[in-house]
């Protein structure tokens, strides 16, 4: 599928994988400020993530997965909705009382699922705004029990003052500063309970099992504090792994194993300048809220039995974008109505793929700027400001460091074959790559525009503004 796939996406032409008698349930699992080198099978220390592990070994490895921006709201959005961000309005990490939040007339994937008979549910964090009408029960979801937002923010956070956080089941709050260190297993609780009646009713489901770990501030149940020797962040990812393996074991007793398409990924890099409260970027440069591979190359595994060959690798360009077009035709959803960027993954984990799905990711950040452009094996950075984490002085113990303000000054091209790292910057040697980069770019700034060059674009939407919001458009 190459360019414009969206187009027939969205009109319904691609074939769909599944029949009604035969839909796969779907468990997406999307971690917090978890790194590219934070699962043991990646290379973690100091702690094993073994059900974690055994999912890979059962499944393929995105080698080459990216979030679409590097930081949570966003990536969550994007990730729901198979958009860039900023196509639907969405920026940034929304905090408390937020004026804006996911669009209703963009449909999740929550939506779609359920137009086809699909029982729905997110346990976890939400990240798409706080006020009623931006709740998960607005977007699709029948049952949802979580925080709106990330527990940092709420009156311990280092630097900002914010309401108690709300615990919401529904619509209602049901708590206010919950105890941070039971969210993993109460999560874990509700996504058990979830399959054991969905499949009990013989319903096809949707979980979206959405931690808020390991987002500082770490916390974690008596049962996993001190088992790793990597202090409290070991202690957390052991913790998480227990609760992947527990869906997994639920998955399996209810007899559904087989018929379940699982997906694990994270919301974007961690968040490097908490020192050991922060996970690791696997080598990569920066981390969170950057736009280099450290805060946009994330882990991603796909586990499909009897359709993704266990223990594969892929390593093709991918994003979160593209999970949504992707369980769309793995369960012969209604696609989206409106346009889409994602491109469904089908043939790549299937193995059927003749050649790349994706052929480019264009890397906004902040509201709308455009601030790199990858084709998978190379990347093109433009000048932008960035706040950088390679430091002398991490963080520790869960105060975190200093940070320092630095700027691309002339575009960078870097060869992520050979550089992954992206430390050597080759812009003089390769022109013909900086001209189809450039193509790409100028493609997405006429499409979507981009605020480092003032360019409005054509294709935007509205975000959802919260009843009484003074809308500046």
């Amino acid at each position: 599928m190459k360019k414009g796939a969206y187009l027939f996406l969205a009109a319904g032409i691609l074939p769909a994988v599944a029949t009604a008698q035969d839909r796969p349930n779907v468990v997406l699992i999307n971690l917090d400020d978890a790194g590219n080198g934070d699962f043991s099978f990646k290379g973690a220390v100091g702690y094993t993530t073994p059900n974690i592990d055994n999912l890979a070994s059962q499944g393929m490895n995105m080698t080459n997965f990216y979030a679409v921006q590097p930081i949570s709201g966003a990536s969550r959005a994007g990730l729901l909705t198979g958009c860039y961000p900023n196509r639907i309005g969405f920026a940034g990490a929304p905090g408390p009382r937020s004026r804006t939040g996911i669009n209703p007339e963009e449909e999740t994937i929550a939506e779609l699922l359920k137009k086809n008979g699909y029982a729905t549910a997110i346990f976890g964090k939400w990240h798409l705004g706080d006020s009623e009408k931006f709740l998960p029960l607005q977007n699709g979801f029948d049952e949802y029990y979580g925080i709106p937002y990330s527990h940092d923010m709420w009156p311990f956070h280092p630097q900002y003052k914010y309401p108690d956080l709300p615990l919401i089941e529904g619509n209602k709050v049901i708590e206010y500063n919950p105890d941070i260190s039971q969210l993993t297993t109460s999560y874990t609780e509700h996504s058990v309970d979830f399959i054991r009646r969905q499949t009990a009713a013989g319903k096809p489901f949707f979980l979206y099992l959405a931690h808020s770990m390991p987002h500082v501030p770490l916390a974690v149940s008596d049962k996993f504090k001190g088992k790793s020797r990597q202090g409290l962040y070991g202690d957390v990812m052991m913790e998480i792994d227990w609760s992947i393996g527990e869906v997994l074991k639920a998955l399996k007793e209810t007899g559904v194993y087989g018929n379940t398409l699982v997906i694990l990924t994270t919301d974007n890099g961690p968040w490097a300048n908490y020192g050991n409260h922060a996970g690791s970027s696997g080598g990569l440069r920066e981390a969170k809220a950057t736009t280099f591979g450290g805060g946009v190359r994330v882990p991603c595994v796909i586990m499909w039995q009897g359709k993704v060959s266990p223990g594969s690798v892929c390593n093709d360009l991918m994003s979160n974008i593209d999970i949504l077009p992707t369980i769309v035709e793995a369960t012969g959803s209604p696609s989206p109505s409106l346009k889409i960027d994602g491109l469904s993954m089908v043939p790549e984990i299937l193995g059927t793929a003749g050649s790349p799905v994706r052929e480019s990711l264009c890397l906004y950040y902040h509201k709308n700027s455009l601030e790199a452009v990858t084709d998978g094996s190379w990347k093109l950075v433009f000048p932008h400001k960035y706040v950088s984490y390679e430091v002398n002085f991490p963080g520790n113990d869960g105060q975190p460091g200093p940070l320092a303000q630095r700027e691309v000054t002339e575009c960078e091209l870097y060869d992520l074959r050979r550089d992954p790292g992206e430390r050597l910057n080759v812009i003089g040697h390769y022109p013909e790559v900086v001209e189809h980069l450039m193509e790409v770019a100028d493609r997405m700034r006429s499409d979507l525009g981009d605020d480092l060059q003032g360019i409005p674009g054509k294709n935007r939407r509205e975000p959802g503004y919260a009843d009484g919001a003074n809308v500046k458009k």
